[in-house]
């Protein structure tokens, strides 16, 4: 039986994480596996730096694009994967080993899975997660200080100079071709039912 991919994307702070938590919930876990961006950043010493010395992490050379699509092309052969989960450079955080099983719905998330052209070529479905910039950023900086002990100053730069732009360039030229369109704001409960009746036809 083929199995069905559904690429999930959406700019920072626009509610992926519930979003997809809420979905993959809905089916047993033998049914669905994710195969999430975040785990495959590459260390901090390959990224890009930029003119004032931050690390750039929204770009699409961040990631191991390679190690990305074959964890994919894996899952698709029936394959089983295994991943340590990216600690967002959080030295209290203790990266674990992630066993992802293959399954008939494979889930690809993150901001570059429409950009990446050998992910978007195979995707049945794929969804974009919206809400407004100013939402976006609230979210983004009460996220960051919360949970990952960024200073605000910092969170904001971060936004300004790489979050936004890199969203302009590599994810939000692909809305359009979206088959669904989740406005986080207001109908996420409708944008889930939507992608669940899409995935169980």
């Amino acid at each position: 039986m083929k199995k069905k991919i559904i690429g999930i994307a959406g700019g920072s702070g626009s509610g992926k994480t519930t979003f997809l938590r809420r979905l993959i919930d809905h089916f047993p876990p033998s049914q669905i596996a994710l195969v999430s961006q975040d785990n495959y950043y590459k260390k901090k010493e390959l990224q890009f730096v930029d003119e004032n010395g931050m690390v750039n992490y929204d770009l699409p050379t961040a990631i191991d694009r390679e190690h990305f699509f074959s964890d994919m092309e894996a899952l698709k052969r029936g394959e089983s994967i295994e991943k340590l989960e990216y600690n967002f450079n959080n030295p209290s955080w203790e990266p674990q080993k992630i066993t992802v099983n293959s399954a008939p719905i494979i889930v690809m998330e993150g901001l570059f899975i429409f950009h990446f052209t050998e992910i978007l070529e195979q995707l049945d479905h794929k969804v974009f997660i919206d809400a407004p910039v100013e939402e976006r950023l609230r979210r983004r900086i009460h996220r960051d200080l919360d949970e990952r002990g960024y200073p605000e100053h910092e969170v904001r730069y971060q936004w300004q100079n790489h979050v936004r732009p890199a969203e302009e360039l590599y994810l939000d030229p692909f809305k359009s071709q979206c088959d669904v369109i989740v406005d986080n704001t207001h109908s996420l409960e409708e944008g889930i039912a939507h992608v669940i009746a899409l995935l169980e036809a």
